[in-house]
């Protein structure tokens, strides 16, 4: 990792929110980064690609870290084998996500999965995303 002065950041992205399934991302949208500030930000489809390939994706683009809300176990190896460092189990506007992590405050949640079939969702249950969708 090139290290907060000169980097790319990517976020599962819809409608300036941080999209919360990973495998079903259509778009990214692509911050970078120099001296610790955002110069440039771009939206990109991804065509199409699911859960396998978005890793893939992201590490032509260049993406030195993922912002997102839930993802897999899977997924989440591939990303850090592609060396793209994971904060997953976000929510709420990507433009303040990409400052809060600019500015140390976003939390890199240990566990970002969601898995639909082995818990049920009681009051004060927190997966990072919106279940039932």
């Amino acid at each position: 990792m090139k290290g907060t002065d000169n980097m790319k950041i990517a976020v599962t992205y819809e409608n300036g929110q941080i999209f919360q399934h990973f495998g079903k991302t259509e778009q990214f949208k692509f911050y970078e980064v120099e001296g610790g500030k955002v110069i440039s930000e771009q939206v990109l489809g991804t065509n199409g690609a699911g859960h396998g390939a978005l890793a893939g994706f992201l590490k032509v683009m260049g993406a030195d870290v993922l912002i997102c809300g839930g993802i897999g176990g899977g997924a989440q190896m591939a990303v850090k084998e592609a060396g793209i460092a994971l904060f997953g189990g976000n929510s709420g506007s990507a433009d303040d996500a990409v400052a809060a992590y600019l500015a140390n405050a976003l939390v890199q949640n240990e566990s970002p999965t969601c898995d639909h079939h082995s818990h049920e969702h009681g009051a004060g249950h927190s997966c990072g995303h919106k279940c039932g969708e």
